[in-house]
């Protein structure tokens, strides 16, 4: 009985963040529209099982993912077997990306446009690599004590001359890649491994040292199929002409599915676990050696996960997805101007209030540091954050500001927040800002590039339309980091009054 109350409360809290999805288009139908839209019904019901996905999503990780990621790193503790912890790490990388269907698509329309020469295989297999690599080399992080900020401002810092270096076409691509590269699966695992791990070694501070993966993560796709990109483009300046970085995304996150394929939903999404599965089964029996505790607790705990899961897709392809394209074409109808900065920022705000993985991970880690980390206040910091990013967006669409000078001017903010911000949240607000663009936000983002590419007249829509993840991630480290900041402030005035 308390296993049902719980999840009926998860399931009303989950109904309850959908709340302001529905008060946006609420305003947007009585401002902007003046009419109420059709299949209303149907956008309902879809939105009805987000909320119920969401709801045995969280229960199906707290039940599986959680216990499974802090056995493992306590086994590989306790056995000192650092060598096996890494190339665990790597497989777990790779496996929880190698099968992701987003990747798989941005891949085939690659290879599509390019008339073959950026082949699909080459580059899944480059992106499941580099998030692999990204993994391995966060867990080194971890254990050597390094600090996180230094890394991944290395990283972007590296990305910043290669992107200027990189023909415009790949570089959509490639920061397709880095948003399709974290999503439901990948977040929870990671983040369980390195708090696992963090927990597990003597002396160390899980939330200062434990994250920071899902950051590397996304960042590493992005520079390597850049550099993949260079390569290629390099034997033939015309390989990719035509190809608008929008298109990929996209084609990728904006198709619907057809109602007689339910069966197959459900097959991909096995599909995309079986690697995962995979590679625990092998570690843990194989390399380990040790039974699996509570067994038939992890097995629930992974069919609530499969069930979530379908629910929370089929209720994206009819209910939030629709949400998405009804909004970007009537903005591109409407015109620039307020209502198009407002609606922007609403919509990305709201949205992200109802990513799952950003729900778990921050409830999550507020068990570590109660005063700081208070999952209401957080997860409002990262919808502000997405909609700050949306909004410079659109400013940049409006004034024709060069995104490039865009990226980097708020890159120098991030540099700067980072290096005042205190050290021991500094991880947990670079993940934050990749799990802030993972399955609900980056669908809405795409449609919303485009339809603000046709609002504001661009000559090139596709190209155009390219950079509103990119910044809405940044803007959420933003966002974050200056809570931090203050934070830290109030509480040394505190201490010394």
């Amino acid at each position: 009985m308390d296993q049902v109350t719980h999840f009926l409360r998860a399931f009303v809290q989950s109904f309850r963040n959908l709340l302001p999805v529905i008060g946006v288009v609420a305003l947007y139908q009585w401002l902007v529209i003046g009419a109420w839209p059709q299949g209303v019904g149907t956008v309902l019901a879809g939105l009805f099982l987000v909320a119920l996905g969401i709801a045995l999503f969280l229960r199906g990780l707290e039940l599986s993912v959680f216990p499974i990621g802090r056995n493992i790193a306590d086994a590989f503790v306790a056995k000192g077997m650092l060598s096996w912890l890494l190339i665990f790490g790597f497989c777990l990388g790779a496996a929880t990306v190698i099968a992701e269907p987003a990747l798989i698509a941005l891949a085939q329309k690659a290879e599509m446009v390019s008339e073959g020469r950026i082949d699909a295989w080459t580059l899944r297999l480059l992106v499941a690599a580099s998030v692999g690599v990204a993994i391995v080399l966060g867990i080194l992080r971890s254990i050597l004590k390094h600090s996180v900020l230094w890394y991944v401002l290395g990283g972007y810092l590296l990305l910043i001359p290669v992107t200027y270096l990189t023909p415009p076409e790949i570089t959509g691509l490639a920061f397709d890649a880095g948003a399709v590269s974290v999503n439901m699966v990948t977040v929870p695992l990671v983040v369980a491994l390195g708090m696992g791990l963090m927990a597990s070694l003597k002396g160390r501070r899980v939330l200062s040292e434990g994250f920071g993966l899902a950051a590397l993560a996304v960042m590493a796709p992005r520079l390597t199929v850049q550099l993949y990109g260079i390569v290629v483009y390099a034997s033939d300046p015309t390989v990719l002409d035509g190809y608008g970085p929008g298109a990929g995304l996209g084609a990728v996150q904006m198709a619907s599915a057809p109602v007689w394929s339910l069966l197959t939903d459900v097959l991909s999404l096995m599909a995309n676990l079986v690697p995962v599965v995979l590679v625990v089964l092998v570690f843990q029996f194989l390399v380990i050696r040790q039974p699996m505790l509570h067994p038939r607790r992890l097995v629930g705990g992974a069919l609530l996960l499969l069930f979530g899961l379908f629910a929370f897709s089929e209720g994206l392809t009819s209910g939030l997805f629709p949400i998405g394209e009804h909004l970007a074409s009537g903005l591109a109808r409407a015109g620039g101007g307020a209502y198009l900065v407002m609606f922007v920022f609403l919509l990305g705000f709201a949205v992200t209030l109802v990513e799952p993985a950003l729900m778990a991970v921050i409830r999550h880690a507020a068990h570590l540091d109660p005063f700081r980390i208070r999952p209401p206040v957080v997860r409002g910091l990262v919808a502000l954050g997405v909609g700050l990013g949306l909004v410079i967006g659109a400013l940049r669409f409006i004034y024709g500001w060069s995104l490039d000078h865009v990226f980097a001017g708020s890159l120098g903010l991030l540099a700067v927040l980072a290096v005042l911000a205190p050290r021991d949240l500094v991880a947990f607000c670079f993940d934050l800002g990749g799990i802030a663009t993972s399955d609900v936000t980056v669908p809405v983002i795409a449609a919303l590039g485009v339809g603000l590419a046709m609002a504001t007249g661009g000559d090139d829509v596709m190209m155009q339309g390219f950079g509103l993840v990119a910044l809405a991630s940044l803007y959420v480290i933003i966002t974050v980091l200056l809570y931090a900041i203050v934070v830290q402030r109030i509480q040394s005035h505190g201490e010394m009054s």
